[in-house]
Order: structure tokens, then sequence, then C-alpha cells
């Protein structure tokens, strides 16, 4: 077992690494995204946008999935949600759904393959 001590120097830990400036996002929202890509001796920004497919773990673990399409091809790739190799996160658009876990878009090319905005209500 682990002692309180221990407990509290990996919560401090947890705690420094941590990303504090992320937009709230869930599960259907198209995001944008720029990741660090390391070539040779260089790192260059690498665009990524899609939807989130699926969303797990607490803290630290947590993860995301986005999936997009390229050239006809269906690309999954999972981040850390407080990874640093993601520079900047932007939600391009809300979108509604009814499930935690977007699964079934591997499955769907086309128009089938959307996911339903979320409307904004201007007052």
């Amino acid at each position: 077992m682990i002692d309180t001590r221990a407990k509290k120097i990996i919560q401090d830990i947890d705690d420094k690494s941590l990303r504090t400036q992320l937009p709230d996002f869930k599960v259907g929202d198209a995001v944008k995204m720029k990741v660090k890509v390391r070539e040779a001796d260089k790192v260059r920004l690498h665009p990524f946008e899609g939807t989130v497919i699926s969303k797990t773990g607490r803290g630290l673990k947590s993860t995301f999935t986005v999936r997009k399409i390229s050239f006809g091809e269906g690309v999954e790739r999972i981040f850390p949600i407080h990874s640093p190799v993601i520079d900047s996160f932007q939600v391009v658009s809300k979108g509604v759904t009814g499930r935690s876990k977007l699964y079934y878009l591997r499955g769907r090319t086309g128009k089938a393959a959307r996911v339903k905005k979320e409307q904004v209500v201007q007052a």
C-alpha cells in the first residue's frame, strides 16, 4: 500500500503537469489543434482537425480520441488531454450527441458520418 505521504507527493507532481487553459469540450465537438511534431532536430506544428469520438480517464491520465477523414481514409489519434505535444486547442463547433462514445462513426462515410451541430439561439 502507498502511504499518505507518497500519495501527497504524487498528487503534487500531477498538479504541476495539468493544463489550465483548456476549453470545455465534449464528445461530438469538432476541434482544431496544432500538434508538435519532431523531425530530426526541428519541431514543427502540424494541424489536426476532426471530431472528438471519445473521452476517457480522469486527471493526468485522461485522454480523448479525434477522428478525421483524410483523402477518403479515416484517421484517428488518441491524445492525452494534458500532453505538452498539443500546442493549441480550439473548439470549432459543438455537437449534439446522445452517446458518450461515437465509435459508430467508424463504419460511416460521407454525410452519414456527420454529427448534428448545436444551434446557437440569439436573443
